[in-house]
């Protein structure tokens, strides 16, 4: 399992790359080995700004339907455009080709988040 260094995660799974202004946020790839096969993303909050903690989208499994949280507050700029024809990058890149939204950060919230060993040893790994 992989648990990248330059990454901030979360509790609810979801992880946040910085880049300048702007953020990437997928889920992790400890989540997606417990969904299973991802089958459907579907973000409809594009251009919204969403609070911290607050439900973005959905990610569908074969066997489950799973909320998305934001990790920071953020205007969400960007839905992965590759997610439509091929929901299953999440499985198989969850942090590089299967980000699932782009945004602008509202401000530092990410003091609280969990860095690679905080969140490897909050899943047991």
């Amino acid at each position: 399992m992989n648990f990248p260094e330059n990454l901030k995660f979360t509790n609810d799974h979801e992880w946040l790359r910085n880049e300048g202004e702007e953020a990437f946020v997928g889920i992790t790839d400890y989540a997606q080995s417990e969904l299973g096969e991802i089958v459907f993303v579907d973000v409809a909050t594009e251009g919204e700004t969403i609070e911290k903690g607050g439900v973005f989208g959905t990610i569908e499994a074969v066997k489950t339907v799973s909320d998305l949280l934001m990790p920071v507050e953020g205007e969400v700029l960007e839905v992965n455009p590759a997610l439509d024809a091929n929901p299953e990058l999440v499985n198989s890149d969850p942090y590089g080709k299967g980000w699932i939204i782009k945004i602008k950060p509202a401000g530092s919230g990410d003091d609280d988040l969990l860095d690679a060993a905080a969140y490897k040893a909050f899943i047991g790994k």
